[in-house]
């Protein structure tokens, strides 16, 4: 028998989760040997779910995005979910699972992902294709600040995540977290699903954000997958706006204050009539 996908449906308001609930019985998800999805009305999203959506939603201050979740115990891929099923679903929604065990990287990369992360995908988008390679800039850059911005209002020691070059996240050398934005064209809009992958409370392979605040300090409060999804949305949407008004120059110096490169020497080989020139400059 095929596999069943059962996803639990929350909104913001009560108008946002009956807008959501129309659409979910449209849902579908195509997997290799076929797939049927089921779908759960979460009437009463903080019951014994793995998520507690309802925290979630109190702290999303978002006004066009994360308003609408669709969340899984456990499912393929959140990326595979949003992106074939866009234009059922509201732009600006996420979809959030415990565990994904097809999850999507670079190089169509495939991987389990340990429970302890936060895992999710959401939409958005866009008009300028000139834009669209620098989307994953400003999603990591979000990220980074939500992270930091956390911290500080709940009064926790400043975890410093950094963006290595082009989709990574990075605390004390180690990678916590990864982002994936893909696309495509309708006519006059491009349609974007963007993945991300946190490891919040998993110290394997590397480390995760909850271990790293232990060190800083002994018994601190932990952070929660809610209250970093919240965030994120939170600070994405304000960079999102100034990201396609103003374009991307003017998060450029944010961006490179979150940069793991700053400081860093490379080798620049330079060819030029068969001959090869080393030269080793110091990235700002």
């Amino acid at each position: 028998p095929a596999a069943t996908t059962f996803l639990v449906l929350s909104g913001k308001s009560p108008q946002d989760q009956q807008f959501l609930a129309s659409a979910a019985g449209e849902l579908s998800l195509a997997e290799e040997g076929g797939g049927e999805l089921a779908v759960s009305l979460a009437l009463d999203a903080s019951g014994d779910a793995g998520f507690d959506a309802a925290a979630y939603m109190g702290a999303l201050q978002a006004r066009r995005f994360g308003r609408w979740m669709l969340w899984s115990p456990r499912m393929a891929s959140t990326h595979d979910l949003v992106t074939q099923n866009f234009a059922k679903l509201p732009v600006g929604v996420v979809c959030a699972t415990d565990v994904q065990f097809k999850g999507r990287g670079r190089s169509k990369n495939v991987w389990e992902s340990p429970p302890g992360c936060l895992m999710f995908s959401f939409t958005s988008q866009m008009n300028d294709a000139r834009k669209l390679p620098l989307m994953q800039y400003v999603v990591c850059l979000a990220m980074t600040e939500a992270i930091k911005d956390l911290c500080c209002a709940k009064g926790l020691p400043e975890l410093d995540v950094r963006i290595k070059w082009p989709n990574d996240l990075y605390l004390k050398g180690l990678k916590v977290g990864g982002i994936l934005c893909t696309s495509s064209y309708e006519p006059k809009v491009y349609n974007i699903c963007t993945g991300i992958g946190l490891n919040v409370d998993n110290e394997k392979p590397t480390t995760c954000l909850n271990a790293a605040l232990q060190e800083l300090k002994a018994n601190s409060p932990r952070l929660k997958r809610e209250d970093i999804l919240a965030s994120f949305f939170n600070k994405f949407e304000v960079l999102f706006d100034i990201f396609s008004n103003q374009g991307f120059q003017a998060l450029e110096e944010q961006y490179y204050n979150s940069w793991l490169h700053s400081g860093q020497r490379v080798v620049v080989q330079d060819a030029h009539e068969g001959q090869s020139v080393n030269s080793v400059v110091t990235i700002k």
